[in-house]
């Protein structure tokens, strides 16, 4: 087992009992647990602004919430993201959202954000709650204790879900030109290393990262050309699916809309957004529920209650609030994106009483956020009731950043939100997962926060428990 491995003992300590975390040295345990985290001082859990020296200069890490405000609301123009996110980003992304800044990204959002409030979200509902249907049919298929990689398993069917949302019934083909560009995008994230701050072969990778990742997108390029030609030859009965809404969307300031590249790169940004962030979340609640008797027990008793071996549907969200809180204290922990993009002072400031001068490199880190010793009460315990209304109406904003914060926090939030909730929903209530015996569960921080030996389980059938109170297997619900 490796030095950052998680260990696989009855309760492991990143879900275990309080007193299995108390016996552990924080050093030892943080080393243990968060592989390239285990790097960042004790101290950066315990005070507000963490300041500290690099050979690339002063950086600080920001975890009080008001501070946190300040760096993305109140200041956000202060603390714009660095030239290098901001390319990086962009080399994979391209002028997608979360490759863009200024008031090209100010245009894109607004363009693109009516296809994203609730009203829409809730009609791609049915889509959602039928391909987690479809993909309960793959594993009602499999022999009984079988092994899977859950994380191969939930991004299997987040690419499902995001395919229908974004293609509808031309998800097939486009969803697999997708893949393509996403893996060669992974791979030039996790090729990304000191070298790209170098002053002179810093810039010559980056070109060379973007002429590779321009020459892998073409044959996507040319079928979203096709394929939005074909939509408006054939007029629009009405909005669909995604596509057909960023078609459709105007700029309500001026008029303006997406071009064919910019509705390219959207796609891309909202695949990576709306799958690898989803599958993230619902593998590492997996996890944390395989570890968790208690929590596990009391989630599938809602969901029996709730359900009575029933298929969930968009209508059951708000009849769900334990599986939500289970949802959210995942995300606690295990942040999908365990670090916000880097940001740059660009004049002296003052964050929580530190001095920040001109030139400060400053990170907002969820993780830390979320595991930080002055915002929660014994942070590194599994406890979903800690987001139970009475326990969270005082806790400030800006210490839980699942989604980021301020004007970029993620514009798919209640989508992603919904889809966890039904999906975790439809599978638990028909399945449990135990860890497979030997298995070496370690955080890997990229993009999404995701898994150094993927996350193996054995796959175990549970009773449903009916409405009329009997008992039947789940596959008999299939």
């Amino acid at each position: 087992m490796s030095d950052h491995a998680l260990e696989t003992s009855e309760t492991p300590p990143l879900a275990g009992s309080k007193e299995a975390m108390r016996a552990r040295p924080r050093r030892e345990r943080r080393r243990r647990q968060e592989g390239f985290f285990g790097a960042i001082p004790d101290k950066a859990y315990q005070e507000p602004v963490f300041v500290g020296r690099s050979i690339f200069g002063r950086w600080a890490v920001v975890s009080d919430p008001a501070a946190v405000r300040r760096v993305l609301v109140e200041q956000w123009a202060n603390y714009p993201k660095t030239k290098m996110d901001i390319e990086f980003f962009n080399a994979i992304f391209g002028g997608g959202l979360l490759g863009l800044d200024g008031e090209d990204w100010r245009l894109h959002r607004r363009i693109m954000a009516p296809a994203f409030d609730p009203r829409t979200v809730a009609s791609y509902g049915p889509a959602m709650a039928s391909t987690i249907q479809s993909f309960l049919a793959r594993w009602d298929a499999l022999p009984d204790e079988a092994p899977i990689d859950m994380s191969e398993e939930m991004t299997a069917l987040t690419l499902e879900v995001i395919s229908r949302t974004v293609f509808s019934a031309d998800s097939g083909e486009m969803g697999s030109l997708v893949r393509d560009v996403l893996l060669r995008g992974a791979e030039t994230s996790a090729a990304a290393n000191l070298l790209d701050l170098a002053p002179v072969i810093g810039p010559w990778r980056m070109r060379r990262r973007k002429r590779e990742l321009a020459e892998a997108s073409r044959p996507l390029d040319a079928a979203i050309e096709k394929l939005l030609a074909e939509r408006e030859s054939r007029g629009h009965e009405g909005p669909k699916d995604l596509i057909d809404r960023l078609m459709a969307a105007r700029d309500a300031e001026t008029g303006g809309r997406l071009t064919a590249k910019e509705i390219r790169d959207e796609i891309v940004t909202i695949y990576v957004a709306g799958h690898e962030t989803t599958a993230s979340t619902l593998s590492w609640t997996w996890y944390v529920l395989s570890q968790r008797p208690e929590p596990l027990a009391r989630l599938q008793a809602e969901l029996d209650a709730e359900l009575g071996g029933r298929a969930p549907e968009p209508g059951d969200l708000a009849r769900l609030p334990y599986v939500r809180r289970v949802v959210e204290e995942a995300m606690r922990l295990y942040p999908a994106a365990p670090g916000l993009s880097s940001r740059r002072a660009v004049a002296d400031d003052e964050l929580a009483g530190v001095r920040i001068p001109k030139g400060t490199s400053v990170n907002v880190l969820p993780w830390i956020i979320h595991r930080h010793e002055q915002l929660w009460e014994d942070p590194e315990t599994f406890d979903p009731d800690r987001f139970a209304p009475e326990r969270s109406a005082d806790r400030p904003r800006f210490a839980y950043l699942p989604f980021g914060g301020g004007p970029r926090v993620c514009i798919g939030q209640v989508l992603a939100m919904n889809e966890s909730i039904l999906a975790l929903a439809a599978l638990g209530q028909r399945y449990s997962a135990r860890l497979a015996p030997g298995a070496d569960v370690a955080p890997k921080a990229n993009i999404t926060l995701q898994f150094q030996h993927g996350l193996p389980m054995i796959l175990e059938r549970r009773a449903i428990a009916r409405a009329d109170g009997k008992s039947v297997a789940a596959e008999a619900v299939a």
